[in-house]
């Protein structure tokens, strides 16, 4: 057997075992998140050899269906409480929950002149609907109420809210015409979706919108699941987070 011959068995023994090797992790994302999980899902196979299995929900209606046994490893919620009742009722492995992504809220609406001054145009209800996604299951939903309970508006503009089941979902009531405006996540329009008018909700309007992951049960003994949650935190996560709209809490968060 030539040198070369066993140089090319060598190499394809390695490449055959590393394939074997390799595993796929079952990811619950919450739909805020859907971009920026595909790029770092792209960057993790890269990395790690390991695959990834990606399915979208709401944070409410994922957080349910993992309590119904849906098979899933990790669950990337968009808020900090779910995570943290799942450590606590069994399903996610205690110690393993951190916040991977602060989201930011977002009024928005495609006509550039929808409004000049955003809290004026809340307040003076020159429109039919105004889009919020569902605050039961999504926590920019529940930012978005906070935000009109802040400026004293619920009561006054609920009976006209069109409540989407996920973010996603009012983006798109907005996007179409559906809706006049509404309430959205910053990561969503990273590209400026052509222009529009847009307010950057203050944080002081609602409470942090802390999106948290965690390490679910059934993914306790899965090394692709805990290379995702280990990639996730890792420098290079945080930098492509960054690029899409997001901000990352500091260590000590």
């Amino acid at each position: 057997m030539t040198a070369t011959i066993r140089s090319l068995l060598v190499l394809s023994l390695l490449i055959a075992t590393g394939t074997a090797l390799a595993g796929e992790v079952r990811l619950a994302i919450a739909t805020n998140f859907h971009d920026a999980a595909e790029r770092l899902a792209v960057r993790f196979t890269e990395a790690t050899g390991h695959s990834s299995r990606i399915s979208y929900g709401s944070t409410g209606k994922l957080y349910a269906q993992i309590l119904h046994g849906a098979p899933f490893d990790v669950f990337l919620a968009a808020d900090q409480e779910r995570p943290r009742l799942m450590e606590q009722n069994g399903s996610g492995v205690t110690g393993t929950r951190f916040t991977y992504a602060v989201g930011q809220l977002i009024l928005w609406s495609p006509d550039p002149q929808a409004f000049g001054d955003p809290i004026a145009f809340l307040r003076d209800g020159n429109f039919r609907r105004l889009a919020i996604a569902n605050p039961a299951t999504a926590p920019y939903g529940l930012a978005a109420q906070q935000t009109l309970e802040r400026l004293g508006l619920w009561s006054t503009l609920e009976d006209r809210l069109v409540r989407g089941e996920s973010i996603a979902q009012t983006l798109q009531f907005v996007a179409t015409g559906n809706t006049k405006a509404g309430f959205v996540a910053l990561a969503q329009l990273r590209n400026d979706r052509d222009g529009g008018a847009r307010w950057t909700v203050p944080g002081s309007y609602h409470d942090p919108i802390a999106q948290q992951a965690i390490l679910l049960e059934r993914g306790r003994d899965n090394e692709a699941a805990r290379a995702w949650m280990d990639f996730l935190a890792s420098g290079e996560a945080q930098d492509i987070i960054r690029q899409y709209g997001y901000d990352i809490p500091h260590a000590s968060d």
